[in-house]
């Protein structure tokens, strides 16, 4: 793939360096941040509170174990979709 860059609040990312791409959501489980999908929140949302909905760009190669990962953070799951079909016109270029 050749270099595609992707201008972010974060600086530009080199998309063709990208291992893994995803939403997610960030929740409050019990005073703790963690990240689950977006299919989990649906089933069990009620039971959490959602902090914010996110885009993780992953750089990190298979079997590295520090982690290579910029993630941007949206307030509403339209914003994330909207952000997600951005990023997907740089692959269909």
């Amino acid at each position: 793939m050749k270099t595609k860059i992707y201008p972010t609040i974060h600086g530009d990312l080199d998309l063709s360096r990208i291992v893994r791409l995803y939403p997610a959501v960030e929740v409050d489980m019990h005073g703790e941040r963690a990240e689950m999908s977006l299919e989990w929140v649906e089933l069990y949302g009620e039971k959490v509170k959602l902090l914010s909905y996110i885009l993780v760009f992953d750089f990190t190669a298979p079997k590295e174990e520090k982690k290579d990962r910029v993630v941007l953070e949206f307030a509403s799951k339209e914003d994330l979709l909207a952000e997600m079909q951005k990023v997907s016109q740089f692959f269909h270029d």
